[in-house]
């Protein structure tokens, strides 16, 4: 039975590549493996499809329903970020970033979560280890997602690893200019003009369970928040819709890269505790927090102790 390498929900680069990067991993060392994804490719995000019609990458397979099959899991281990019937399913590896989640096992299985910036770090080390090299195409995905999720080495969550690993993935890829790249990457990502609200605040989204409130956080990553000001209220409307579906909370982090903050929509039952999270007050329907960049570093984790996690 092969394994099916797959990411969280509403995937990003990282967990597009890191699939595609973990499968080669796993076929290099005699396993039968495939790269999926929770969504159809025609839905990839902006960004995402960029970066592997740039290096000559083949979409990961569509795979939304897990129950008896194999599975490896890349950039999560949150039962709420797996595909459906993800308790029906062997998980046989996690190769993560994160916190680690709420998924387990009967078994032992293959278990790396380190604390770097991106997924792509913890496998660039994975295949050095196991003497494995990375084809040219390959490293190109892993180091665009280390260039994606440190915001080219802005983010609190970027360490000396990412940093090291895009160093020599640049060399393998054949890419001289890494600050080009993440511009181009940039461009795509933070293009909102034409697109529905829907697809703006899910293209970078996900759900968390905190002491049995779901909270969602999606960002928008944007070169200057001028590029949202004609569609603030129409991406409010779309919030108070995604709340209306059974959360507490729903939060859009619009992340000014050049500035370096991010101002945080807000859409909650109770939003003090939001406020409470950040130490600052909504003026309006948002609150600018200077420095925020990362959701896994700055925002949930705020959040998970303002609501008693």
């Amino acid at each position: 039975m092969s394994i099916c390498v797959v990411g969280h929900s509403n995937p990003d680069t990282d967990s597009v590549t890191a699939a595609i990067a973990f499968a080669h991993l796993l076929k290099a060392q005699g396993q039968d493996a495939v790269a999926c994804m929770q969504i159809n490719a025609d839905k990839l995000n902006p960004e995402s499809k960029t970066v592997l019609e740039k290096f000559g990458l083949a979409a990961p397979q569509e795979l939304m329903d897990v129950a008896g099959k194999k599975v490896a899991l890349v950039d999560f281990s949150d039962i709420g970020q797996a595909p459906a019937n993800i308790g029906d399913a062997e998980v046989v590896a996690i190769v993560d970033h994160h916190k680690i989640g709420d998924i387990t096992t009967n078994n032992p299985i293959l278990f790396n979560a380190q604390p770097v910036g991106c997924t792509g770090t913890v496998l660039n080390q994975m295949y050095k280890i196991n003497n494995v090299a990375i084809p040219k195409d390959i490293a190109g995905g892993m180091l665009a997602a280390i260039l994606s999720d440190t915001v080219n080495f802005k983010s609190p969550t970027c360490t000396d690893a990412d940093k090291a690993a895009v160093a020599e993935l640049k060399v393998v890829a054949g890419v001289e200019d890494t600050d080009g790249l993440f511009m181009d990457m940039l461009k795509a990502k933070s293009a909102v003009a034409g697109v529905p609200m829907k697809d703006l605040v899910f293209r970078d989204y996900k759900d968390f369970d905190m002491k049995g409130n779901k909270i969602g956080v999606g960002q928008l990553e944007l070169a200057t928040l001028d590029q949202v000001a004609d569609i603030r209220d129409d991406l409010y409307k779309m919030l108070q819709e995604v709340k209306a579906e059974g959360r507490h909370s729903v939060l859009l982090m619009l992340t000014d890269v050049v500035k370096e903050g991010t101002d945080l929509m807000v859409v909650s039952d109770d939003a003090s505790i939001i406020e409470g999270a950040f130490g600052a007050k909504l003026d309006g329907v948002s609150m600018w927090i200077d420095g925020m960049m990362s959701r896994k570093k700055q925002t949930v984790p705020n959040l998970q102790k303002a609501f008693g996690c």
